[in-house]
């Protein structure tokens, strides 16, 4: 495709329409935007039907003491009972729950959700019998393996709210989160599998939890550990006990208690923090009805025949909402893996896809911009056809990986639903809907129905189309946290203070013509150039519309004369890497991008200097960390890289200095 075909293709009024045979029996039809815009309670209420109630609710929402929320007042459920127990005694016990995939090949088990029921109740008596009760609170640090679900679902059980630290984090981090949570309970494994060699988590666990007897905050009373590599770890007799003694030998009888609606789910720590973590709290009823709506309404879930494989992690909120809750909620059948998409080969996710028939498939514009970068040969490769629709989440999709992501992966046949949402909405919040609305690259389109989202000004008015500002959210929703654990003062000032009565966690959008929201990222990432308001997200969009271009990270470095200047880096495609390295052809490839962002956007946004590299700072969920490539930028120190995937990375960076190019126009 040539870059002026692609500049034709993205800048043309494109809109995928809804594919008619999915629109014909799609979950939701264009009606419930205005039965929600009619009474948004009653659409909630409404929604709450696909949970099951021990108790029914008797108000859908007290909103009397904002920004707290109390949604489903009087209700009562079990969140493991709603995803395990009443699928068995509707029939579905046969139904498979998780197909899940190890990282080395001839590892894989099926489990289906009457053999998922058994595992859940034998961990949560386990847990029981360790001294766990209702209010506890257990930490895991775990891969990616069915006994972590297993896991959250048995504390979900008894009550105990859970909160999953992801298995790339060091044990500084999982030891001020069992400190700031109190954890009474550490679940673990001795390891995992990463890139086809066995890492280790049980060490990282010892040494958490002697920080935090060294603090006298509390003392970890019990460690359950996982044996998943069968490396040696060392062992703390009467704390650490093994998994398969004390988990394998429980009755798989247990009865769930009803908890009330507000009761706490799972505390989840955003990413990023410094000083102290910041433990978002979800509770029960409102998250799983959240959940359990959005997971049916956007993915069209059908359960008896779908196929569904989100491929987060459990340790981040995605894990969490769409690929533990609200899936598991809905009967769905879906893939777990544990591995990288390129181990033991770069078509693996592809492999996966055609072994077991995935029809719908969720994951990361950064993993789209990779498999971009190594080509279209490889998902030629296998066989596809089961896919029906795709699905994007994590940062805003750039046009041409929308495009790319239809055209290669979904054969032109497969909407895609570009969701916006955090850790702290818990749900879905921005996405179209794959039988009603029209697919527009780049795009996340409108609030769902319910949700009541509007782009506002510095001082807080709704801007007109064809402007930016700021996203905020006007009206309490069912999913959203209720507060920051431990931390109510914080919860209003970071949420509720920069727009009175609104929620605002700051990501910029701007409306099309047509009204439709484009995120431009989080607020921190517009920089000020010589007065001008830039978007890093446009901007790489832009650097990744060019033919040679994969992959594009952008910052603002301080700059002298305007304040703040672009600085770019990209990772090449491929085909274009043994071109660059020709004898002069860097610096020209470099002039070439500086002028087609120029073209794209206007020669303010222009970078000051664009430097080539092989790849960039990204964590193990595939968050690109812009705070050490601004301190390449700025010629400082660079950070703290202990949550990368690979740490080396930034001195490959700092290595490639000399072929950034500065500009002397």
């Amino acid at each position: 495709m040539t870059e002026e075909t692609l500049s034709n293709l993205l800048h043309e009024e494109r809109r995928f329409e809804p594919p008619a045979e999915l629109a014909a029996a799609a979950n939701v039809t264009a009606d419930a935007y205005a039965e929600a815009d009619a009474d948004r309670l009653a659409f909630w209420a409404k929604a709450a039907e696909r949970v099951s109630w021990a108790e029914p609710f008797t108000e859908v929402l007290d909103w009397s003491n904002p920004p707290f929320a109390r949604w489903y007042g009087g209700g009562r459920l079990n969140a493991a009972y709603n995803c395990v127990d009443r699928h068995v005694e509707a029939g579905h016990g046969d139904r498979v729950a998780l197909h899940w995939v190890g990282e080395p090949d001839d590892e894989a088990r099926t489990v289906t959700y009457a053999e998922l029921r058994d595992e859940v109740c034998r961990a949560a008596n386990a847990l029981t019998e360790l001294g766990v009760t209702a209010g506890d609170r257990v930490a895991i640090y775990m891969p990616m393996i069915p006994e972590t679900v297993v896991a959250m679902l048995a504390c979900a059980r008894l009550g105990a709210p859970h909160t999953v630290v992801f298995g790339g984090f060091s044990a500084d981090a999982l030891a001020s989160r069992i400190s700031d949570c109190q954890a009474k309970v550490v679940i673990t494994s001795d390891g995992g599998y990463r890139r086809g060699a066995a890492s280790a988590l049980k060490p990282a666990v010892d040494e958490a939890c002697d920080k935090v007897a060294a603090g006298n905050e509390v003392e970890v009373e019990k460690v359950l550990v996982v044996r998943r590599t069968g490396q040696d770890v060392a062992w703390q007799d009467g704390r650490d006990v093994w998994w398969h003694d004390v988990v394998d030998a429980q009755s798989p009888e247990h009865e769930p208690e009803a908890f009330d609606a507000e009761h706490p789910l799972y505390v989840m720590y955003t990413s990023g923090t410094t000083g102290k973590p910041k433990g978002i709290l979800h509770t029960t009823g409102g998250y799983l009805v959240g959940t359990a709506w959005t997971h049916w309404a956007v993915f069209d879930l059908k359960p008896e025949t779908d196929v569904y494989w989100c491929t987060a992690d459990v340790g981040w909120v995605t894990g969490h909402s769409y690929m533990v809750y609200g899936p598991l909620a809905n009967g769905a059948t879906q893939v777990m893996y544990e591995g990288t998409p390129d181990t033991p080969h770069k078509g693996r996710w592809w492999e996966i896809i055609e072994r077991y028939g995935v029809t719908i498939f969720y994951t990361a514009p950064t993993a789209i911009r990779t498999f971009m970068k190594q080509g279209e040969q490889i998902p030629a490769g296998f066989d596809m056809s089961s896919l029906r629709l795709l699905g994007s989440v994590g940062e805003s999709i750039n046009p041409e990986a929308y495009v790319w992501y239809r055209r290669v992966i979904g054969a032109d046949r497969c909407p895609i639903v570009d969701t916006w949402w955090q850790t702290e909405t818990g749900q879905i919040m921005v996405s179209p809907l794959p039988g009603v609305t029209a697919g527009k690259p780049g795009s996340a389109m409108t609030a769902l129905p319910g949700v009541s989202a509007q782009v506002v000004n510095d001082e807080g008015k709704a801007v007109a189309p064809g402007s930016g500002g700021y996203l905020v959210l006007t009206e309490p929703w069912p999913g959203m946290l209720r507060t920051i654990w431990g931390d109510d003062e914080r919860f209003r000032k970071t949420y509720w203070s920069r727009f009175p009565g609104r929620y605002f966690a700051g990501d910029g959008a701007k409306l099309d013509e047509d009204g439709d929201i484009w995120l431009l990222g989080r607020v921190d990432d517009v920089m000020n150039v010589s007065g001008h308001r830039l978007s890093t997200t446009e901007i790489e969009s832009a650097l990744v519309s060019h033919p040679k271009v994969a992959e594009a990270a952008v910052v603002g470095a301080n700059d002298e004369t305007t304040g703040q200047a672009v600085c770019a880096f990209v990772i090449l495609r491929e085909t274009a890497v043994a071109e660059a390295d020709e004898p002069g052809e860097g610096e020209d490839l470099v002039q070439e991008l500086r002028r087609h962002v120029q073209r794209e956007i206007g020669a303010i946004a222009k970078p000051r200097q664009i430097m080539v590299v092989q790849e960039l700072p990204k964590t193990r969920s595939g968050k690109i960390m812009r705070r050490l490539l601004r301190d390449v930028a700025e010629n400082r120190e660079v950070g703290d890289v202990t949550t990368l995937a690979d740490s080396s990375v930034m001195g490959l960076i700092q290595d490639g200095l000399s072929s950034s190019s500065s500009d002397d126009a």
